[in-house]
């Protein structure tokens, strides 16, 4: 394997395969790095076609350092001497820069199938998650009408509400808007009691998928009064609803299903296929912190799509011992 050197070569084998998204873009390792982390990214050749790729970042805790593989590898899953040789050069990769464990979630659909592969290649499966496991998906080869027929009785009534009540869409890639989203996702945390990201962690995030037109910050205004945010990035074949924030005056206008519904059609310009609402909990897991946000994105009729789990590739089985105690009573602390 040789290291991957060229964003538009990356770019153009990851986006060929419909299953990938922005977790295995050129410009989320690119946002790590601007974090000042060591990035991995590796390619696959068969003579000068690439047959396989992922991109990794490694990072450093007091329990140990690790490398997080978040949507990938991405490769054809059915050619076994590939996926071999493939988790060769990641093991190989992660004993260069001193890892305890490789975590890798694969861009792979759950199954009896896939959870057996991974035992095979000798992966464990991690105390925590990495990126969302389970997610809600819309079909955008449907119809807007389609969707809207699918979705909930519940989700039509917010929508109608919303549209008369005269709010404002905008979508853009404006450092105001980013500033404004961080504000506004600051107040969010404190309401719904969570812990927010900083404004430095969003703003490189931003300013990474921008330089390639991959991000739109879509607002909705009433009034001029910021209601609501989405922070959405469009990649190859699927748009993400990556980070989402409202006011309390946005619920009470129902300005969120607007927001989903112009980002749609914006994807459906770009050639995108999947609108991704990201991560849903189970329907019976009503205690659980995502409960309330879960039940919203399903109220569009999505499709739920479960990825194989994270899964570790250990290393260094001493130091590996310690983060799997920390992570799992961590775990167990944080409801998730």
């Amino acid at each position: 394997m040789i290291d991957g050197e060229d964003r538009e070569i990356w770019d153009g084998f990851v986006k060929s395969h419909p299953e990938s998204n922005f977790l295995q873009s050129w410009d989320f390792y690119k946002f790590h790095k601007l974090r000042g982390k060591k990035v991995v990214r590796r390619l696959m050749m068969d003579g000068d076609k690439i047959i396989g790729a992922y991109a990794g970042v490694v990072e450093t805790a007091k329990r140990g350092t690790y490398m997080a593989i978040a949507g990938g590898p991405i490769l054809d899953w059915g050619n076994r001497e590939l996926v071999n040789s493939v988790f060769q050069d990641i093991r190989e990769q992660g004993n260069k820069y001193n890892c305890a464990f490789v975590r890798v979630r694969p861009q792979l659909e759950l199954s009896d199938k896939s959870l057996k592969l991974m035992s095979e290649l000798g992966l464990k499966r991690a105390p925590m998650y990495l990126s969302v496991e389970f997610a809600g998906v819309l079909d955008l080869n449907k119809s807007e009408e389609e969707i809207l027929a699918g979705a909930s009785q519940g989700f039509r009534r917010k929508l109608r509400k919303a549209e008369k009540n005269e709010i404002e869409i905008t979508a853009d890639t404006d450092d105001e808007s980013i500033k404004a989203f961080c504000a506004l996702e600051k107040k969010h945390a404190e309401r719904q009691k969570y812990v927010a990201f900083s404004e430095s962690f969003l703003t490189r995030q931003f300013e990474a998928f921008r330089e390639h037109d991959e991000v739109l910050i879509y607002t909705a205004r009433k009034d001029g009064e910021i209601l609501a945010q989405n922070f959405m990035i469009f990649y190859g074949p699927e748009a993400s609803y990556h980070y989402g924030v409202s006011s309390e005056l946005g619920t009470k206008y129902s300005a969120a299903p607007l927001l989903h519904m112009e980002a749609m059609r914006e994807a459906r310009k770009r050639g995108c296929i999947r609108y991704n609402l990201w991560g849903i909990v189970e329907p019976d897991e009503t205690s659980h912190r995502f409960y309330g946000v879960s039940e919203f994105k399903r109220s569009f009729g999505c499709e739920e799509l479960r990825y194989t789990p994270a899964h570790d590739l250990v290393l260094k089985p001493a130091k590996y011992q310690v983060t799997k105690l920390i992570e799992t009573a961590r775990k167990k602390k944080r409801h998730v």
